[in-house]
Parts: structure tokens; sequence; C-alpha cells
């Protein structure tokens, strides 16, 4: 008598089985880093945007009012909100200034937070 050599049907089972879990965590891997690397540029475009009206504020060669306001940027075609919180300092020679980003979900996309002096 020959032996018949080949896989039983459980044992093609548990390897396909097996095979469908390693693909999934490689996709759901996939998947995190496709969003980690849209929430950096996002998060990175918020910061030119916060910049930027950083540098117009200390451009002005005025201190800001005390107060909130808002202003509206848009930075690799996409709109990004910010919010500007200005409020004394012990100091009155010195604000402190914070502008949080904000995208077009209403997230919060970064908080930034300065020091701007009387010129």
């Amino acid at each position: 008598m020959r032996a018949e050599r080949g896989l039983t049907l459980i044992e093609v089972l548990v390897a396909l089985t097996i095979v469908a879990l390693t693909l999934a965590a490689g996709i759901k891997a996939a998947g995190a880093l496709s969003g980690n690397a849209e929430r950096l540029g996002d998060t990175l475009a918020a910061q030119w945007c916060a910049d930027n009206h950083l540098a117009n504020l200390r451009l002005t060669r005025q201190q800001p009012p005390i107060g909130d306001s808002e202003f509206r940027c848009e930075q690799l075609g996409r709109d990004y909100r910010g919010h500007v919180t200005v409020r004394p300092t012990p100091n009155p020679l010195f604000r402190r200034i914070d502008v949080q980003m904000l995208d077009a979900d209403d997230r919060s996309l970064l908080v930034y937070s300065t020091v701007m002096s009387r010129l």
C-alpha cells in the first residue's frame, strides 16, 4: 500500500485563517500610517497659518488688543480657522497670545503660544 501525502481540510483552513489575520493586520497598519501622514500634513499647514498670523501681528508694530478674535487661512488647498486669544501678563509691556488652529470639521489641530512685547 502506498501512503497518500497531502494536507487535510482542517490544515488548509487553519493556514487560510492565519493568512487572513496577517493580511487584516497589515491593512490596518497601512491605514493607520496613511491617517498619521494626513494628520501630520494638516498640522504642518495649520502651523504655517499660525506663524503667518503671528508674523502679521508683529509687523503691525502695535500690541494687539486684549480679547478673542478669529481668522481664516488657506494652505495647501485646505481651509483652516484660527482662534486668537490675547491676554495681559504681569508685565504691562508684554502680552500672551494663543492661536488655536481648527480644521474644516472644527477639530483642534494645534495651539501655538507666544509672548509679544510692545515695540
